[in-house]
Formats: C-alpha cells, structure tokens, sequence
C-alpha cells in the first residue's frame, strides 16, 4: 500500500517512503489526540502549507525556523510569517528592519509571507505544530524526523540553493546540507533576544538573490512579500 496522498505536487513523490514509516503513523495518532484535547496551532489544515506552496522543484530559498508561534491567530503554516490583519510578531519586525536595511524596502502593511512562497522561498519550520501558549510542545513526536529529510533531500539537490540558517538550533541542520553546492547563510536569530548580535547587518536577502544571480537563477522579489 502506497502513501497517503498529502500534496498536490512534487513533495508527495519526494516523502512517499517517509509517510509510510511507522514514526509518521505515530505522528499522525499523537496530532489528532492533541487537536482533540487541546489549541493546537496551525490550524490542521494549515500544517503542511508550506509545502503546497512552494514545490520541491521551484524552492530556491529556505527560511528555516523552530516551531510556530503559539498566541492566537498567528501560526498559519509558514515559518516566520501571520496571516493578514495579525500584528507583527518581534522576530518578524526585526526581518523587517534588516529587509529595509538591506535592500530599502519599506515594511509591508501585512506580515504575511505568502508570496515569499510562491516565488519559491520555503518558509519551514523543524516542527510543524505547537499547542497554545506551550512553546516546544510538540517537540520529539516525529516532526524533527520528517522535516529533517526534507532539508536533508533539498541539500542533496543539484541545482543550488540557498539556506537561511537563523539562531543555533537552525545552524545544527547544516551537516544535512552540502555546501559545495549550495549556499548556507547563517546567523543569529532575528529575536529579540539575539537580532542585535549578528542577525542585523548580515544581509541575507540581497546575498541570496546575488547568489541565485550568479548561478543563472532569477533572484526573489523580496518586496512582494503577499500576492
């Protein structure tokens, strides 16, 4: 018997053998006990979002985070970003300040990062889901296996790519990326907490896009962050 159909696209090939293994059978019991018992952010639907946005074979930027956020409303299945309407959270204002002063864009009106997405930037998270209010609840149940492969399959891939590697616990999955192929920008996490102590004035974006550049690859629109 063959995997569960999740994705609508290439992903749905490249997990095939991982959604068929028996921590993924555990993963999904675990979820809908929690979704049952409790606030559980995303919502359920908004889990894999990321991953239908952005395909496997169109991804040319990843924007790694931890787990979602977990106050009301925010978490809506792409690492960093909120749906339209929702204040910016700290980490997101301050991608913000070093967008604007890395390459002079101004900061949008919404915080969602849906046409991030879409241009190929996949915004994922090592864990997909968080119960209300509990910060790294859902950590060591399965996600950290799943989306290791994914990480670990974009860094195996032939045509480069490029790693954003914000804060140590981002930095501890670069052994699953191989360098001589693909750009990894690592830095401090863009918290409040760790933003002043090398995530400002590291340049991510107009670095990426220069990357991409040079290897033939059209560069993001980093100003067009919602379509």
């Amino acid at each position: 018997m063959g995997a569960r159909v999740l994705f609508q696209n290439d992903w749905q090939t490249v997990l095939e053998d991982v959604l068929v293994q028996p921590f993924y059978e555990e993963l999904r019991a675990f979820l809908k006990d929690e979704y049952r018992r409790y606030t559980v952010y995303p919502k359920m639907h908004d889990l894999y979002q990321a991953l239908h946005l952005t395909a496997f074979a169109g991804t040319r930027v990843i924007i790694l985070g931890q787990d979602p956020y977990h106050g009301p409303g925010q978490a809506h299945g792409l690492s960093f970003s909120v749906p339209d309407g929702v204040p910016f959270p700290p980490s997101l204002k301050n991608i913000f300040l070093e967008l604007e002063q890395d390459l002079g864009i101004k900061e949008p009106l919404s915080g969602n990062l849906t046409g991030w997405a879409k241009q190929g930037v996949l915004l994922l998270n090592t864990i997909l889901s968080v119960r209300a209010g509990e910060p790294g609840s859902h950590r060591g149940r399965g996600w950290e296996k799943l989306t290791d492969t994914i990480i670990a399959r974009l860094g195996a891939r032939h045509e480069p790519l490029v790693f954003m590697l914000w804060g140590r616990y981002a930095q501890s999955k670069r052994p699953l990326i191989d360098e001589s192929r693909h750009l990894v920008i690592a830095s401090a996490h863009p918290s409040p907490l760790s933003a002043h102590h090398g995530f400002f004035g590291s340049r991510p974006f107009s670095r990426a896009n220069a990357f991409l550049v040079q290897h033939g690859l059209p560069p993001i629109d980093w100003e067009k962050t919602t379509l």
